[in-house]
């Protein structure tokens, strides 16, 4: 049975070892970095009443919804666009380092019209179904436009209307281009032509995609954060980091011995769980967040510290060693799931009501106290279980055994 044991213990182990190091390049992979820790623009936008539309709320929430259609095809991966007063909008872009071409993007309001030489207006943008950007047979930047079905119907109307006569294709009221019209078109596609550079030809197609703005947008703030700055705040949180969790690794060693160790082995089994629950979720990592793990390693070793403190009483109770650490895990569990109960109900309100990096916070916060639990309620106790009835001369005490 000692043996049995002994060899149970050996192999969970090296499996936590060996999954550990295989998780290590998937966790790596699939955990983003926010603005705060590897760069990238930071903007402010403000709203702006016109005579033709006034900022509510309903605005506000789909000049959200565009601009993060527009960065998603922009190319820029997990934008932060969060609301800030009655007005304002903040975006935050990782990792992207020139932010003119992003600003470019989102400010465009992509108002799309067809009108004669009269001013008739006979489509706009809502009559759209795609755009996009490619290279005409002389290999210059076009925009291809493909109507909906109630779009073609208008498009072939104007376009017969208009026989023989330059049709003004217009975007946020200034002319593009002016096509003399040669054909009905029927098919319900249209060109944009005579733009000068490729990047114009893209901008205008990832505006016109994503629909106009329902309002005016103004950027008033463009700030770059650089990767130095974030790099600086990668080394700074890793040195607390390992700080921090090596300063809790030797205090349970020394202080409660073999039993500190299993408490050690469980909390790396804890970090383990944590990143790779990160890593699943696809989670953008900041500072903030990085303070909720760190918190929550706290709360993991907090679980260990009841559970032991109990054993420590039932052992100067006079019981065994084994009946000890029965009881004081069935003691314990009361006080530690109301603990980290409450943590996790504050962690909700936090993502609840918050936005940005609190909610980050509150993310890592409540993976880590959920990972907290399983490590101290089935790690720590089965292997404390093995490691006990190996009948090693062993108890929670570094000195002077049980009273």
């Amino acid at each position: 049975m000692k043996w049995t044991n002994g060899a149970k213990l050996i192999v969970i182990v090296v499996l936590v070892a060996l999954l550990g190091l295989g998780a290590v390049k998937p966790i790596k992979n699939n955990i983003r970095l926010g603005l705060d820790l590897q760069g990238g623009t930071h903007l402010v936008l403000n709203l702006v009443d016109t005579a033709e539309a006034k900022v509510d709320e309903q605005s506000r929430q789909g000049v959200m919804r565009i601009i993060n259609d527009r960065i998603n095809q922009f190319g820029v991966t997990e934008p932060l666009i969060i609301p800030e007063g009655s007005h304002r909008i903040i975006v935050e872009l990782p990792g992207l380092k020139d932010s003119e071409e992003a600003v470019q993007v989102i400010k465009m309001t992509a108002e799309l019209e067809f009108a004669d030489k009269n001013g008739k207006v006979w489509l706009t943008g809502k009559d759209l179904k795609d755009a996009r950007f490619v290279y005409d047979q002389d290999n210059k930047p076009i925009v291809t436009l493909e109507f909906n079905p109630e779009g073609s119907k208008r498009f072939a109307a104007a376009t017969e209307a208009n026989m023989g006569q330059p049709l003004f294709i217009l975007l946020d009221k200034q002319v593009v281009t002016a096509p003399l019209v040669k054909d009905v078109i029927r098919d319900g596609k249209a060109v944009i032509s005579g733009i000068e550079s490729a990047e114009e030809a893209q901008r205008y197609a990832i505006a016109l995609r994503s629909g106009s703005l329902p309002v005016k947008v103004e950027v008033i703030e463009n700030r770059t954060v650089g990767p130095t700055l974030g790099q600086d705040s990668i080394e700074k949180s890793k040195r607390a980091f390992l700080i921090g969790v090596a300063a809790v690794l030797v205090f349970m060693i020394l202080y409660y011995g073999v039993f500190g160790l299993v408490a050690d082995f469980s909390l790396a089994v804890y970090v383990l769980l944590v990143a790779s629950a990160l890593a699943s979720l696809h989670a953008t990592l900041t500072l903030p967040g990085i303070a909720g793990f760190i918190l929550s390693i706290g709360m993991a070793v907090d679980a260990n510290v009841i559970i032991f403190e109990r054993i420590k009483e039932e052992r100067r109770n006079g019981k065994t060693i084994r009946s000890a650490v029965e009881a004081g895990f069935t003691r314990a569990m009361t006080t530690v799931i109301d603990s980290n109960v409450t943590t996790l109900i504050a962690a909700a309100v936090l993502y609840y009501l918050g936005t940005g990096p609190i909610r980050g916070f509150a993310v890592t916060l409540g993976v880590g106290i959920v990972a907290s639990m399983i490590s101290a309620v089935f790690i720590t106790k089965y292997v404390l279980r093995l490691v006990v009835d190996m009948g090693l001369p062993i108890d929670v005490r570094v000195a002077g055994g049980a009273k």
